[in-house]
């Protein structure tokens, strides 16, 4: 990509759009466009057709959608599906038949079957069957894989995907009631911290296994493949490495200081029992993490506990 080129990052405001965006700055590309779903609501196919046809972005990085852990993902099923099929849709479409040069689209690690082989290959779509209690976030997600390999097959465009792993880091969902697991027990901690409270709550065994990235590593690699990769197949994005939810909350415990103890609450679900990406692929052009997990919690819970994301 071009220093001056027009880039379009759908969902900027989120965590995964703000990280691209910081990303892009930092690298000399100054001509980004964006909007909020106030000015652009990207589900409007007139909508958005509209604002391609106006600004005429020469990239995209579709970041946006609708996003939420287990209890979000269950209870606004329909939701999850008609949302993020709709922007998906709107935009890939939109990006075609105004000639965008390169699309990014960003999928999630919930695509793979529940209980596909580890590490999860990228053939490994479709083998099996979905998790339940995200299987509308991930038809969606699959959705939005397969219109990029098709437009690419029937039109040639240079869509891509990339399937980042759980992801953590600035500009996260603290909202109990949709969070995901890592900034879910990052409240939980803090605020038992702060009230003395004798014991945290965490949902399920404690066994699941998952794999976490910051998304300042993210943002880095999905620029890497904006610039290097241009094959239909998608791509996983993350760390190679896992930690089981037990031991995820008791690093956590120990960064922000609670003295307390963990109560596992095995009424609620454990989701999928393990999701490891197989990320040979993007290593082997060249690109891997470098953000530790340990590293990246202290320093997420550091910004975060001054700017009250917490309370």
């Amino acid at each position: 990509m071009k220093k001056e080129a027009k880039i379009y990052v759908a969902g900027h405001r989120g965590m995964v759009g703000s990280a691209i965006v910081r990303r892009l700055k930092k690298e000399g590309y100054q001509n980004i466009v964006t909007r909020t779903s106030k000015e652009l609501d990207l589900r409007q196919q007139s909508a958005v057709n509209d604002f391609f046809e106006t600004e005429k972005p020469a990239y995209v990085f579709l970041a946006a959608a609708k996003v939420g852990g287990i209890q979000a993902n269950n209870t606004y099923r329909a939701d999850f599906l008609y949302d993020n099929l709709m922007i998906s849709t709107n935009i890939i479409h939109a990006a075609h038949v105004n000639e965008v040069k390169k699309l990014l689209f960003l999928g999630s690690s919930c695509i793979y079957p529940k209980l596909a082989p580890q590490p999860l290959k990228e053939a490994y779509l479709l083998s099996g069957i979905l998790e339940q209690t995200n299987e509308p976030y991930a038809i969606a997600k699959i959705s939005g894989i397969k219109m990029c390999e098709t437009y690419h097959d029937q039109y040639g465009a240079d869509f891509i995907s990339a399937m980042p792993t759980n992801l953590y880091g600035p500009n996260d969902n603290y909202d109990l009631n949709n969070s995901h697991v890592l900034p879910a027990l990052l409240k939980k901690f803090h605020q038992a911290k702060i009230t003395n409270q004798a014991t945290v709550e965490i949902w399920g065994t404690g066994s699941p296994l998952r794999e976490f990235l910051h998304v300042d590593d993210l943002a880095e690699a999905c620029l890497f493949l904006m610039n290097n990769y241009s094959d239909k197949e998608f791509v996983n994005l993350g760390s190679g490495t896992e930690i089981s939810i037990k031991d995820l909350a008791l690093l956590i415990k120990d960064i922000v200081g609670y003295t307390g103890e963990l109560k596992f609450n095995t009424d609620k679900p454990d989701g999928t029992p393990r999701k490891l990406m197989d990320v040979s692929k993007l290593a082997d052009m060249g690109w891997q993490y470098s953000i530790e997990l340990a590293d990246g919690i202290r320093a997420v819970y550091e910004s975060v506990k001054s700017n009250g994301a917490l309370e």
